[in-house]
């Protein structure tokens, strides 16, 4: 995953291809600080990294000058200034995604410290420079970066700590090391699983995975986050100081409305999770997804399971669902599937993996290399009729026969995030079925081919898109739904002069 922004690359149970989960291209997921579509004056979302408070307010930004002063603003920093002319600059801008190498921003911050954002914004604000953060760079729509303005990757701010249940991270750490680090104290936090997803722009557009249905969204379990708004200052914001913003950030999406550079989670017990691999024929591909929408809507919170429709090159489909137990029993959730489903699977594994190898086999190890694709989503807001399904189907069954690489992932909701927590929060998913992923490592139109049928065929029942899963052309209020005025008014009152921004300005 979520997240995914957004999506997470799954290379578990030995599937004929790379199989995708929630959000590995997750905004961060893009993913880590990444910026959504913004929300102009009238609606930004959050923003792109988490902040801390270290750095004080009073230092003021420097005056408007004819040109930048890179050399003065380069030695201000503890961390390091790259232009296009310096040494390492092509690999110190560079995204997850090889499609954006060629953006080239005026200057990329490698920031070392909260200071250091802080002092790039106050530098771009003063010499009118569009800045976005980038932390794990998934972003799908390469909103972490800008041509000629200023990218602050804050992927050195990683650090983390743990105390009584509570984990407080810096917003470049790694979901990987996340984990890793969390385990060591027998805890965990719901997320995606691409292991080189940022946890800042997954957490910021909210956060599915595989605890979504148990423990609900990663952005449920924020207790509180350092932010720097566009004027330079520091807040640090919770349910009960700067509660709009709090609100706004858990879930709108990263780089709207600042740069966060710390968070504080509400960590979950990192237990042993049984998994189910369940496969059957393409013949069987409508009960399939009759059976997956019934199991999204009744079966236990302790259970999830995401549907892979993946088109082969033979010209015919591929059908599974990859479930997990939270309370280990799989073959009881496997059960299940299968009787909604009414059919048994062709082929079934289910095993039970400790936390770290749940995480190593969810992400397919402990790293993603990059690359190249296009995806966009669609929310499910209820389960779809019989005509919607033999359209998705064969919107994915048309990409088959032109041997193009695609897949259409469903990741269920429901549960726990369904629920609102504590401070609420601005993710206006809640009441959904789940969520669509349109993928593809296809490259030109017939990418966008696929994914343009793919919302056709399933447009009866869509309620929007998933901001971690962002879409370039795509209506920003598609992913904002009910949340979008409170948002615009958030941003109206952190960024009066929409500071933050980027080409996916809501209108």
């Amino acid at each position: 995953m979520s997240l995914l922004d957004r999506r997470t690359v799954l290379k578990a149970g030995g599937a004929a291809a790379a199989v995708t989960l929630t959000g590995c291209k997750a905004k961060e997921d893009a993913a880590g600080a990444t910026s959504p579509p913004q929300l102009t004056s009238s609606m930004t979302s959050s923003s792109g990294s988490p902040a801390s408070s270290a750095a004080s307010a009073s230092e003021s930004a420097p005056t408007l000058t004819a040109a930048p002063n890179w050399n003065s603003f380069a030695r201000s920093l503890k961390g390091r200034l790259y232009l296009p002319a310096s040494s390492g600059y092509a690999a110190a801008h560079q995204l997850f995604n090889p499609r954006w190498d060629s953006v080239r921003p005026a200057a990329v911050v490698k920031a070392a410290d909260a200071a250091d954002v802080q002092k790039a914004i106050n530098f771009a604000r003063a010499n009118k420079l569009v800045l976005v953060p980038k932390s794990g760079g998934h972003s799908y729509v390469g909103a972490s970066t800008i041509a000629n303005g200023m990218q602050v990757d804050v992927g050195a701010i990683r650090g983390m700590s743990y105390s009584n249940g509570i984990l407080t991270v810096g917003a470049g750490a790694r979901l990987y090391d996340v984990h890793a680090f969390l385990d060591r104290y027998g805890r965990s936090l719901p997320t995606g699983t691409c292991p080189t997803v940022g946890v800042a722009g997954l957490t910021l557009g909210g956060g599915m995975g595989i605890h979504t249905r148990t423990y609900g969204l990663t952005c449920d379990r924020v207790v509180s986050m350092g932010v720097f708004t566009a004027d330079g200052r520091s807040h640090n914001v919770s349910a009960t100081s700067d509660p709009e913003l709090f609100w706004a950030l858990r879930g709108g999406g990263g780089g709207n409305l600042g740069v966060v550079t710390t968070f504080r989670f509400a960590t979950i017990p990192a237990t042993k999770l049984g998994f189910f691999r369940l496969t059957w024929p393409e013949s069987q591909a409508a009960a399939v997804v009759r059976g997956w929408q019934k199991f999204a809507q009744s079966a236990p919170t302790t259970s999830w399971g995401n549907l892979h429709i993946d088109a082969k090159s033979n010209g015919t489909l591929s059908i599974h669902v990859l479930g997990v137990s939270t309370t280990g029993n799989a073959s009881a959730a496997a059960a299940q599937l299968e009787s909604f489903v009414g059919a048994k699977a062709s082929a079934r594994t289910i095993t039970v993996k400790s936390h770290m190898e749940a995480v190593k086999y969810l992400g397919g190890g402990t790293t993603s290399p990059r690359t190249g694709f296009l995806a966009g989503s669609d929310v499910l807001k209820g389960p779809m009729d019989a005509a919607t399904i033999t359209a998705l189907l064969g919107a994915v069954k048309a990409a088959a026969r032109a041997k193009t690489p695609a897949s259409a992932i469903l990741d269920p909701l429901g549960g726990q995030a369904a629920k609102q927590p504590a401070g609420g929060s601005s993710w206006p998913w809640r009441s959904a079925l789940g969520v669509v992923q349109w993928y593809s490592s296809a490259q030109g139109t017939t990418a966008q081919t696929f994914i343009a049928n793919g919302h056709r065929a399933v447009r009866a029942a869509s309620a929007g898109a998933y901001v971690n899963y962002l879409e370039a052309g795509r209506a920003v209020t598609s992913y904002y739904g009910a949340s979008s005025a409170k948002l615009a008014a958030t941003k109206k009152k952190y960024d009066p002069t929409n500071f933050f921004h980027t080409p996916y300005t809501f209108a």
